[in-house]
């Protein structure tokens, strides 16, 4: 009898509910018309964009036209940082926590001239907020990237002090909420923040940028081109607001549940010998842990779990490819081979967990066994 997958990587990209489904259907009958036309079809077109849009920014605690469209996550992050940047003008230097995402860090980097500060974090993954303060005080700093939590260890940074620092220093603050949009509370404190849909279950190929009102700006790209060059497909933006409004609706309690089931892990295995579980076990998202197994190859982990229907991370969720060592676990002084990224979905079971931690133990054995890896106390 074949045993049923299990979905356990929903850190970046969760599976699509029905209600989704059909709303991206919807959109396809009724917002395939280009809306910056003028006849009916591309009004009615203009009419789900404007409707999303705004549903959208009302989650985000941001004005409709204050919030824009971006083709990915990664591509605001982009636009953001380069706008913001280039209205600093006679500030040269970004600073940025040292768990930020590489999208993050590549485009700050590039913006800056390499011009970047890195700023360093404990060993659970919050940012020193001494160091970081005392980086802001310079005043040559145009933008600070702080994001409110990680993708990879579930970590939630201290946004109001981070902000307070920020607002003291005159500096803008970037928050990059790609991983807690639609898993708790959206954050109160930015002047810029970045969504991704499809972390909460909407369509991948779309990215959320809001600015408050008095965050400065200016165009750092071609004159004519928007945060969405060419535009953005009105279904993929339908389907991430109705998303979204199905996760609030359920939020308390799917919160409680998935934080319940990682709290179970975390448990479980810190219990296994060679087995060291990251991030804040209080401080973080209810819905994500990495945990780093000791003489265990990641690769060879993720692909042993996958043939016994099991999908997870392995590696860091920061970076082009999942199985590079993970730059996250190095900057919170983990191990940073060997590690298993769970990322859990509205519809993952207790029976799931019971599965998965019936199964870790086993492979992670078997998985030493095969490297002759010696005995662990």
């Amino acid at each position: 009898m074949q045993v049923a997958r299990m979905f356990l990587d929903a850190s970046g990209s969760a599976p699509m509910t029905n209600r989704t489904l059909e709303a991206f259907h919807a959109g396809l009958a009724d917002g395939w018309a280009d809306p910056s036309r003028l006849h009916s079809e591309s009004r009615r077109a203009r009419q789900l964009l404007d409707a999303s849009r705004e549903a959208i920014a009302e989650a985000l605690g941001a004005r409709p036209e204050h919030t824009h469209l971006a083709h990915s996550p990664h591509a605001g992050l982009e636009r953001v940082i380069a706008g913001v940047f280039a209205a600093r003008r006679g500030r040269d230097r970004i600073v940025a926590s040292a768990v930020e995402r590489d999208a993050t860090m590549h485009a700050a980097h590039h913006v800056a001239g390499g011009a970047l500060t890195v700023v360093p974090v404990d060993a659970r993954g919050h940012v020193d907020l001494d160091a970081l303060a005392e980086e802001l005080a310079v005043p040559d700093v145009a933008l600070a990237a702080v994001q409110h939590a990680n993708h990879e260890i579930g970590t939630v940074q201290r946004l109001d002090r981070v902000a307070e620092a920020a607002a003291a220093a005159r500096v803008p603050l970037l928050v990059d909420a790609t991983a807690s949009i639609g898993h708790g509370p959206a954050p109160q404190h930015w002047d810029a923040l970045v969504a991704n849909p499809a972390d909460w279950g909407g369509p991948a190929g779309l990215g959320i940028v809001a600015l408050r009102p008095q965050t400065r700006w200016l165009p750092a790209w071609p004159e004519g081109d928007d945060w969405a060059p060419g535009g953005v497909l009105v279904p993929a933006v339908l389907a991430a607001a109705v998303a979204l409004q199905e996760r609030r609706e359920l939020l308390d309690e799917t919160s409680l549940r998935l934080h319940r089931l990682i709290a179970r892990v975390r448990d479980a295995a810190a219990s296994w010998p060679g087995v060291d579980v990251v991030g804040d076990p209080d401080e973080r998202l209810p819905h994500v842990v990495t945990f780093s197994c000791l003489y265990v190859d990641g690769e060879a982990l993720l692909s042993r779990l996958d043939r016994e229907g099991v999908a997870v991370g392995s590696g860091s969720a920061c970076t082009t490819s999942t199985l590079e060592p993970s730059r996250v676990l190095a900057a919170v002084g983990a191990l940073s081979h060997g590690n298993v990224r769970l990322g859990l979905h509205p519809g993952v079971t207790d029976a799931d967990i019971d599965r998965l931690l019936d199964l870790l133990p086993r492979v992670i054995a078997d998985l030493r066994d095969e490297a002759g890896a010696p005995e662990i106390a």
